[in-house]
């Protein structure tokens, strides 16, 4: 076949059409008109709608593990707070349970100290207000130690009262500390006085080993005694002065056998709780103050005008 009969335009699979630049000027401006077409009429909202819907499921499939991550960690971090937050709040009620306990505590002792000065005031005995520190390492006596000693002018001997009657009376001085043997003891004696009948006594400690109580002895079996008597300090002793409440009748045994009533008091003083006293001057002690005095005192006779 002779060469110039052969056809060199290529073939209608290789034909070349619309240039690059006029493809992307056409779609340009086609997107363009749609994007304009679609703000002022919405004509591709169906579209998103459909489009929107087919592809919420593979959305909802590929959000799972980042949801689950977030729900986890919300999960522990929910739990941690809750223990911090259980935490802190029993803190704070223990706290708030503390102040109520030295609330209730202070109320207490306010009340005693206001009773206590009203004491004082009735009292005309020289007295001085002391703390008792600690209880007695004896365990067979009732004594306690109290906050004052010689160097507070404390003598052997001196009552000790709280808010509500007879304590005890002081045996030992020191020079900061002082002991106080308590009405209870076994070896305490205090003469008392029957206020409804006005027949003395002598109350002494309950001997029991942890007993506390007062036991009026050698009292008569027929004698006027009641549960509910009040004893009160006769005053004949010298040491404590008239008049103070010691100890209420709690049980009055009478025996066919015996001479004597067994008669079980019960003290009026906190033997076993109480935190402040008043210590009191012997009535002896004050008693002869003025015989001291005196012969200083008065003139000598032969004297130098």
């Amino acid at each position: 076949m002779p060469l110039g009969t052969l056809d060199g335009t290529p073939p209608p699979f290789f034909r070349q059409g619309p240039s690059a630049l006029s493809k992307l000027t056409f779609f340009s401006v086609l997107a363009l008109f749609l994007m304009v077409a679609d703000a002022r009429f919405e004509i591709a909202k169906p579209l998103r709608v459909a489009v929107a819907a087919v592809l919420y499921p593979v959305q909802w499939l590929a959000l799972r593990p980042v949801v689950w991550a977030q729900g986890g960690g919300q999960y522990f971090e929910s739990l941690q707070t809750s223990r911090a937050g259980e935490a802190a709040a029993q803190r704070k009620l223990g706290l708030q349970s503390q102040r109520a306990n030295q609330v209730e505590q202070l109320t207490l002792e306010n009340s005693r100290l206001r009773q206590l000065l009203n004491l004082r005031e009735r009292v005309t005995t020289p007295a001085q207000s002391a703390q008792v520190l600690y209880d007695a390492a004896d365990p067979y006596s009732r004594k306690v130690i109290i906050d004052r000693g010689l160097l507070d002018n404390v003598a052997s001997g001196s009552p000790v009262l709280d808010e509500s009657g007879v304590l005890g009376q002081v045996t030992r001085v020191y020079p900061m500390v002082s002991e106080v043997t308590l009405v209870t003891d076994r070896d305490q004696a205090i003469p008392v006085l029957n206020t409804r009948t006005g027949v003395r006594g002598v109350a002494f400690g309950d001997p029991a080993p942890h007993a506390s109580a007062l036991e009026l002895r050698f009292m008569a079996a027929n004698a006027d005694v009641q549960a509910g008597d009040l004893l009160t300090t006769s005053g004949v002793d010298g040491v404590y002065p008239p008049g103070l409440p010691v100890a209420r009748v709690a049980k009055v045994e009478r025996r066919v056998e015996s001479g004597f009533a067994r008669i079980t008091s019960t003290p009026l003083a906190l033997v076993s709780g109480a935190r402040h006293v008043l210590v009191l001057q012997p009535v002896a002690q004050i008693a002869s103050r003025p015989a001291n005095v005196a012969p200083s005192a008065a003139p000598r006779k032969g004297g130098k005008k």
